[in-house]
């Protein structure tokens, strides 16, 4: 099989969602429900925190850019897995699929920092709670949130012109529903080293920082909520950190799994349904997992839903 030089490749195929044509309309629909979910339910979010004079706080500062950053990701994918269904078409064009790379990246690196920033938040609140306004000021929390967006966009443009440089062979054919970094490098008939090298480089950083930041933290919060005396402070502790862990949970869960199954498996079957989870779960729960467990967001709602 002889390679061909990228700049001559017009375009990757994508894995069809289906094979038979009567389930076509019912998984469009299922699709276009749950991305109209994602989009409403995290504007919701954004919209309620903005509205509520309460809820200007730095754990609702992250939450708030945590749903725009959902928003964001749910839209760099789903849209163009609607087209594909509605058309029966499951090519995306070569730009369009490395475009695609770069922007899942930012968000995904994006909600992965916003995470950990959420888990520092919760640390400092929890477990120095007297020096915490001065700690979580403004100034850091904005600090936090554009190191983040930096960092994401660096680690997505380098992996992003790094593909520039592969040569692909004829067979274009991605096994998920969007174009996904290792998937496309995959493809490639020229030297991919350097990739590889790159992409295990960030993510054991860009990765393994946040979630080693997570983890830290939490191994700090629970022996400090276990000893406080009143039972209402622990109540509405475990709250805020069981909505954050729920969340973190379905992100980085459905993300490894992606990987996982990628690396062990060749079922198509297992790749559809995993990428189908990792697309939409995570950013559709999110809203539902903070609404429903947090009583401050209950009431901003309410008054939301009532004006």
């Amino acid at each position: 099989m002889e390679p061909r030089n990228n700049t001559s490749i017009s375009e990757f195929l994508l894995m069809e969602v289906t094979k038979n044509p009567e389930l076509q309309t019912l998984i469009f629909s299922l699709f276009l429900s749950m991305y109209l979910v994602t989009v409403l339910g995290n504007l919701l979010i954004i919209l309620a925190v903005s509205c509520d004079s309460h809820l200007h706080t730095p754990m609702y500062f992250f939450l708030a850019n945590l749903s725009f950053t959902d928003i964001c990701l749910s839209t760099t994918t789903i849209p163009k897995i609607l087209v594909n269904i509605h058309t029966q078409n499951q090519s995306i064009t070569y730009t369009g699929c490395l475009t695609q790379v770069c922007f899942v990246l930012v968000f995904a690196s994006l909600d992965s920092c916003i995470l950990s920033a959420m888990a520092y938040d919760r640390y400092v609140a929890i477990c120095h709670p007297l020096k915490y306004t001065v700690i979580m000021n403004s100034g850091l929390c904005f600090l936090l949130l554009l190191l983040s967006l930096f960092i994401s966009i660096v680690d997505a443009l380098l992996h992003s012109l790094m593909l520039l440089h592969l040569s692909f062979c004829t067979d274009l054919e991605i096994p998920l529903f969007f174009c996904e970094v290792v998937q496309v490098i995959k493809l490639a008939c020229s030297d991919t080293l350097i990739n590889n090298i790159l992409i295990y480089f960030a993510s054991s950083i860009f990765g393994g920082i946040p979630v080693c930041g997570i983890i830290f933290s939490y191994a700090q919060i629970v022996p400090s909520v276990l000893r406080m005396p009143s039972a209402g402070r622990k109540y509405k502790a475990f709250s805020t950190c069981g909505s954050h862990l729920s969340i973190i949970s379905l992100f980085y869960g459905t993300a490894f799994g992606v990987y996982i199954s990628s690396a062990v498996s060749n079922s198509s079957k297992n790749s559809t349904v995993v990428s189908m989870i990792y697309t939409v779960v995570p950013q559709m729960m999110n809203p539902f997992v903070y609404s429903l467990r947090n009583r401050d967001m209950k009431g901003a709602l309410r008054k939301l839903i009532s004006i």
